[in-house]
């Protein structure tokens, strides 16, 4: 069965192009430990919500968007490999050196699809 893991980054908005090479960068070694899927999102129609929206869920300041993302893997278990061979890979760590967004305020889980249409 698929897995999902899913992101939501807050992404000042004068580092898109920097967020969009980091990303580009690390497709490739996602999809080489067993990722399927990629995708990015820039915000484009983030509506402010009463109690909750997406920018307040990670804190993004008045010069941030948010970036929603997610990985497909085949199974969970394809996925929870793949998290332990990326956390050991120097290119990865490498990458986390020089992240153009605040990695505290991302949140991110693993989802299990329930509907795929």
């Amino acid at each position: 069965m698929p897995y999902v893991d899913g992101f939501v980054v807050p992404v000042p908005l004068d580092k898109k192009e920097a967020y969009l090479a980091m990303a580009a960068k690390a497709a490739p070694l996602f999809k080489e430990f067993g990722a399927t899927r990629i995708v990015e999102c820039w915000a484009d129609d983030v509506p402010d919500g009463k109690l909750t929206d997406f920018r307040m869920a990670v804190k993004a300041e008045e010069e941030e968007t948010v970036v929603f993302s997610w990985i497909e893997y085949p199974s969970k278990e394809v996925r929870d490999a793949a998290n332990e061979k990326l956390m050991a890979d120097p290119r990865m760590k490498e990458m986390g050196e020089t992240m153009p967004f605040d990695g505290k305020r991302m949140i991110y889980g693993g989802f299990s699809p329930i509907l795929d249409e």
